[in-house]
């Protein structure tokens, strides 16, 4: 007799176990058949910065939340309806997160005295009651696993018990009618030089779905209907992925060659790796041996006439700002995506934070401005590489563009443009007249001076970190030049305020309180502001992607409020920002925890301000 199939119009399932269990993968995987079907869907994936932490213990646990719908979401979900808890640890790193009722998947095979020791479990979890809230399987998933690869030849017996993670995966497959094709096929591809391996996955994955049709410990399978999405193409996609397809995008929609330094930094390389993989569009990456040296070649593929691209974190965009200082005087086009992680020094890498908005403002020597943009979504990140770069080679100015870390893992449903939605990037290089090349003569409207390229007769130039003299570019020292230089600089960084759009406000009902964000807070601050008006009262919400400069309507927003909130991951920099730029009295809600903000907490905060 078939089992009962129940309807749901949301789901938060979090995957955890030890950093060796695979669970960025079964994460991965289950978002993908999640995506096939159409719903819509944010992740949060959550793991070490350790290679490999010691086994069993609570740093070593490894986690990916997945929150899938059948209507439009914006976050990772605060709190997980199922927990998949692989060992001891998983458990106690994961259980406080627990609402009363949810759902809880543990390895049974797994809760030896050994590893609850490690866990800091005097006894066990599955004997004490301490898990009388919620409705826990005792699954023992490991002996199943290999159990079921028992014919399997070439398997060793560890070997099959690393294929557990498939069995878990196959069984909420199951339990949640995800399709099992495109998973199958994955194992294939993925294990195609160990046939072996291969079999053992797929067969794991197999059992795991076979044992949720046929065991009585879950008697109900559920389904979650497709989204209503706008029409056309989508597909899955990550915040890196999003920003290594957006510069290759803007390197086409410019006609010039795409080229990456970059030095290997967590959360960042992936952008490096996936850019590596496109030599086929123009791409070219390099791999420095550090990241001085990765900004000075980028730096210099600009000044040859290339897209010039560095990545990195905030502890490698200290080492960085020198050479972007050189780019400022130089005034050539140069993006720096700084993923931002959990800091200082070398922080918590894995983790995400938004720390480094005053370092890139004004983190380097003397009056330097730079444009700063910042991204709000995974799949934003791909206008937000085409608008940085634009912006950088319309104006000839160093372009720093932020991300973090949650934003470069998570992923969510992405529109895939068509190219005549994409905006049009001039580029436009320097040309001998016959006369006397001036480097430093201005474009009336940018302010950007000519882009010359090397080797071209008539335009031979001077070119280095000394002072320019205005027009002609030769060194000087004189005191009224390097004043009115340095006022150039800034006039053409303040002037793209005219070129960018304005601020745009979600204020349905004519608010008093407006909650201000920016960067990757955007998702957790809608969904807060989505509750707070449910529950009647009226709040407005707006969200900054150009920082440096503002919008050029941010003032005569900000004005219109008695109460402006500013809930951030840092402890107050844009907040310090728009208190001393508009003098308003905004409030900061600031925590830095390594974490993205609930919305739960954000719509107690945004509640108690429109309240008061």
């Amino acid at each position: 007799m078939a089992k009962a199939v129940e309807q749901l119009d949301r789901v938060i399932i979090r995957f955890a176990g030890d950093s060796g269990d695979g669970m960025q993968l079964t994460g991965d995987r289950f978002t993908s058949e999640t995506a096939l079907l159409g719903n819509d869907l944010a992740t949060f994936p959550d793991f070490p910065a350790e290679i490999r932490a010691p086994a069993g213990s609570l740093p070593g646990v490894s986690g990916f939340q997945v929150h899938f719908a059948d209507h439009d979401i914006l976050t990772p979900g605060d709190a997980p309806n199922v927990l998949v808890a692989m060992n001891p640890a998983a458990l106690r790193a994961n259980v406080r997160d627990l609402p009363k009722g949810a759902t809880l998947i543990v390895d049974t095979d797994t809760f030896k005295e050994r590893n609850l020791q490690k866990a800091g479990y005097e006894a066990s979890p599955l004997e004490d009651g301490s898990l009388e809230d919620f409705h826990v399987h005792e699954v023992a998933l490991t002996s199943m696993t290999v159990g079921a690869l028992k014919g399997i030849e070439g398997i060793t017996p560890r070997e099959a018990e690393r294929s557990k993670n498939f069995f878990a995966l196959g069984l909420m497959s199951w339990l949640y009618n995800r399709p099992t094709e495109g998973t199958l096929a994955f194992v294939d591809r993925k294990f195609a030089k160990r046939p072996e391996i291969a079999e053992a996955n797929a067969t794991a994955f197999k059992a795991g779905y076979h044992y949720g049709e046929t065991s009585e410990d879950f008697a109900v399978s559920y389904e979650v209907a497709p989204a209503k999405l706008a029409p056309g193409t989508y597909r899955q996609i990550t915040g890196n992925a999003a920003l290594a397809y957006g510069l290759i995008a803007a390197s086409k929609l410019s006609g010039l060659d795409l080229f990456l330094g970059a030095y290997p930094i967590t959360p960042a390389s992936s952008i490096l790796e996936e850019l590596a993989r496109h030599k086929a569009f123009g791409v070219r990456t390099f791999q420095a041996e550090d990241e001085i040296a990765a900004v000075g070649a980028a730096l210099g593929a600009a000044f040859g006439g290339s897209l010039g691209v560095t990545t990195s974190a905030g502890p490698g965009i200290v080492l960085k700002q020198e050479t972007i200082g050189l780019g400022i005087m130089l005034e050539l086009p140069l993006l720096i995506l700084d993923i931002q992680r959990a800091g200082p020094s070398t922080g918590m890498p894995t983790k995400p934070e938004q720390a480094d908005l005053l370092m890139v403002l004004f983190g380097r020597n003397s009056e330097s401005p730079v444009p700063v943009l910042a991204a709000s979504t995974p799949s934003q990140c791909f206008r937000a590489a085409i608008e940085a770069a634009r912006i950088a080679l319309k104006y000839r100015t160093p372009v720093y563009l932020l991300s973090d870390a949650y934003l470069a893992n998570g992923s969510e449903p992405w529109l895939i443009p068509s190219v005549d939605e994409l905006p049009e990037i001039s580029t436009e290089f320097a040309g001998a007249n016959g006369g006397e090349f001036q480097p430093y003569a201005r474009d009336p409207e940018t302010l950007a001076r000519p882009w010359a390229l090397p080797g071209t007769a008539g335009l031979e130039h001077r070119i280095g970190g000394l002072e320019k003299a205005d027009v002609t570019g030769n060194v000087s020292y004189d005191p009224e030049n390097h004043d009115l230089m340095t006022r150039l600089r800034a006039a053409k960084v303040a002037g793209i305020a005219k070129d960018i759009p304005l601020l745009e406000v979600d204020d349905p009902e004519g608010a008093e309180t407006l909650v201000l964000g920016w960067g990757s807070t955007y998702g957790p601050i809608a969904a807060a502001v989505r509750r707070v008006r449910g529950a009647g009262h009226r709040v407005a919400q707006a969200h900054l992607h150009y920082l440096n400069p503002f919008p050029r309507n941010t003032g005569e927003v900000l004005r219109r409020y008695d109460k402006i909130l500013v809930p951030e991951m840092n402890l107050g920099q844009l907040l310090k920002l728009v208190r001393a730029e508009f003098l308003v009295d905004a409030v900061g809600y600031n925590r830095v925890r390594g974490l993205p903000f609930k919305a739960a907490e954000l719509e107690d905060a945004i509640t108690a301000m429109v309240e008061s």
